[in-house]
């Protein structure tokens, strides 16, 4: 029984003489490198419903929109791997051009006859108008400019990309608003 017990602790001695030191690692450097550049916002294509277009029938024509510009152009901006910067983006914007402008003169109108009293109804009407006009335009002018930075981006993005690859976003873009366009959008 002890040389059972001495069998196997002899072959670990022996074993053990054929094991080799693994070789030392090589060192490596840490190069430091700038962070990757954030990633370009998608484009984005604002439109305005111009004939009263619900909720619901602005997502239903974008969606087929959509499927009709990808089927013409070969290019869907939707798909995983297409770049941050020739993605598509359509926004529904709020009320058309002017909309504010007059949605502030008839409030401030009513707000004005209320505030005046049954004598001077019509004076404050008129003063209330005025001023519901003035915030009116100053809130679309907001909105306006918001919408330029929007575009301006839009176009910054321009320069070094892949030629072909654009020319497709491109048409695709153009090919979107022009089908939005038809079933009766302001489409910037």
């Amino acid at each position: 029984m002890r040389t059972l017990v001495l069998l196997p602790l002899a072959m670990v001695a022996l074993l053990s003489g054929c094991i080799a030191e693994p070789p030392p690692r090589p060192m490596h450097r840490v190069v430091e490198q700038a962070p990757p550049p954030p990633p370009e916002a998608a484009t984005e294509v604002i439109i305005y419903p111009a004939k009263g277009q619900s909720p619901d029938q602005v997502d239903r024509d974008r969606y087929e929109c959509h499927l009709w510009a990808a089927r013409q152009t070969g290019f869907d901006p939707s798909v995983p791997g297409v770049p941050p910067h020739q993605r598509v983006r359509v926004v529904q914007a709020g009320p058309p051009p002017g909309a504010q402008v007059v949605g502030g003169a008839i409030t401030g109108a009513v707000l004005g006859a209320l505030i005046a009293g049954p004598r001077d109804a019509g004076a404050g009407a008129v003063v209330g108008a005025v001023a519901g006009a003035a915030v009116g335009g100053v809130s679309e002018a907001s909105r306006a400019e918001q919408t330029r930075v929007v575009e301006e981006r839009a176009n910054d993005r321009g320069a070094g990309r892949a030629a072909a690859q654009e020319e497709r976003a491109g048409s695709y873009r153009r090919a979107i608003s022009a089908c939005l366009e038809a079933r009766g959008y302001t489409v910037k």
